[in-house]
């Protein structure tokens, strides 16, 4: 019988679980990195307990320092898990007990562990969303960075992976921030979505203690209370949103990582990625692959995996707690890890890589990218469109029997195709002018990629103050 009562429901039992129950029913493994989270939680519990005259002063003292304790001990490696206990949070009320006495049993009055591991995922929820928008910030001023440093480096635009219309390199990399500072906002609203103090909530029908909820949510650092203790307990809609926010973050890292990869061919050649991010082969010598970039692609496939497993995991659950809740973290920390591991390569690849500008620059040049300008050039004096865009296509097949470029073709060769060119048409199928004529709002050329840098720069300034009302130093 002694054996029933290590577990906290052991009065009911007349059978303690086996040892095969009690491994594959623990969550220890995964919700111990909650320590720090759980005993937050508890200690603000205790206080509010003691405040209303629940507990007393002196236990609420003790079960603070003890906790306090119990942190250190962990901290230092010296606290031992015993998968007996299940879960991080019995494992530390447990060893509580152990070192205070009767102060320890009287913790959990007027909570359920339903209320507590909510309130320890939303804190940690809330902590992991703030680090994963630091290094989201690291990787679009690393973006930033580049552009800044590229102002003028002229590269192919493609579409269907095919040659379109050049672009400003810098135009580029900004295009990757815009992603990120969307990313940022998705990260931004699952910290919001966190920001809600479930713990007073007991197992789903609220306690009859006189509990002050709004004195716990304060000295946690909550902004609201949850308004159904039936919803609060059973509510993971937080931990999807940072799931979900980290996964399309992995989606959009595996893209540009896959340029990278492209990039960095010899056929291409637009960019050298420094050694100490890439590796060899066992028996090719001459090898240099990118592995890291890979790598983050390849993860991305792990994160959409570990979405579509937190989702499928909360559908048809009904109301309120279900043990199949357990199986909300794993997928969630792993998500998270692993979308602040890929961000982190990503800095380390960009900042360290070379930016081959003149491959870039000959890339610009081929695959007739000055078609559309030939056509609207004539479009401009009168030609409708479609019929410009006959002439430029005939041009272009000329071109390609010859193996020449548009920008080879002489004046009269051009005027044989439409006497509506003229001489200045020899200018516009200039690399440079190309790009200089997309001066639309956001479009490619210097002037609007200018306009936008500063529109970037401002934008990453505004999430680093909110990262700092929120005491991060971004």
């Amino acid at each position: 019988m002694s054996d029933v009562h290590k577990t906290p429901w052991g009065g009911r039992f007349r059978e303690a679980p086996g040892e095969f129950q009690q491994r594959f029913g623990a969550s220890l493994p995964v919700d111990r990195r909650l320590y720090a989270e759980d005993i937050a939680g508890s200690i603000a519990h205790a206080r509010m307990l003691a405040a209303q005259g629940v507990i007393s002063d002196e236990d609420s003292g003790a079960i603070e320092r003890g906790l306090l304790d119990i942190l250190k001990s962990i901290e230092a490696g010296t606290f031992v898990f015993e998968i007996v206990d299940e879960d991080v949070h019995m494992a530390i009320e447990a060893e509580l007990t152990r070192r205070i006495g009767d102060a320890g049993k009287r913790l959990h009055t007027g909570r359920s562990r339903n209320d507590q591991v909510a309130t320890g995922t939303r804190l940690h929820s809330k902590r992991a969303a703030l680090e994963v928008a630091v290094r989201i910030d690291d990787l679009r001023s690393t973006l930033l960075g580049l552009a800044a440093d590229h102002p003028d480096v002229v590269m192919p635009g493609y579409t269907h992976m095919q040659k379109a219309q050049p672009v400003l390199f810098a135009h580029h990399m900004l295009a990757y921030s815009w992603m990120l500072t969307r990313d940022f906002k998705r990260v931004k609203h699952a910290y919001k979505a966190a920001d809600t103090l479930p713990l007073g909530s007991a197992a789903l029908a609220g306690t009859t203690f006189p509990i002050d909820r709004g004195m716990v949510a304060r000295e946690l650092g909550f902004s609201a209370i949850s308004a159904n203790s039936l919803d609060a307990v059973s509510d993971r809609d937080f931990l999807a949103d940072l799931t979900y926010a980290c996964t399309l973050g992995m989606v959009h890292l595996s893209r540009l990582a896959e340029e990278l990869i492209i990039w960095s061919t010899d056929e291409f050649g637009f960019v050298t990625l420094d050694d100490a991010w890439s590796t060899g082969s066992s028996i090719m010598p001459q090898k240099k692959n990118p592995d890291f970039a890979e790598l983050v692609r390849g993860k991305t496939g792990r994160a959409v995996g570990d979405l579509t497993a937190l989702l499928v995991t909360l559908k048809g659950l009904p109301l309120a707690y279900n043990k199949d809740m357990q199986e909300d973290k794993e997928p969630a920390f792993d998500a998270i890890d692993t979308y602040m591991d890929s961000l982190e390569a990503m800095v380390g690849m960009l900042v360290t890589m070379r930016v081959n500008v003149g491959r870039m620059r000959e890339g610009a040049r081929g695959g007739f990218m000055a078609a559309t300008d030939l056509a609207d050039y004539l479009a401009a004096r009168g030609v409708p469109f479609r019929e410009a865009h006959e002439i430029v296509g005939m041009l272009v097949l000329v071109c390609e029997r010859r193996g020449q470029r548009l920008d080879d073709l002489t004046l009269a060769e051009l005027r044989e195709a439409s006497a509506v060119f003229d001489e200045d048409v020899l200018g516009a199928v200039g690399i440079d002018a190309v790009v200089a004529r997309r001066d639309t709002a956001g479009g490619t050329a210097p002037v609007r990629v200018a306009e936008q840098l500063i529109a970037a720069h401002e934008a990453l300034e505004r999430d680093v103050v909110w990262l700092s009302e929120h005491g991060v130093d971004g």
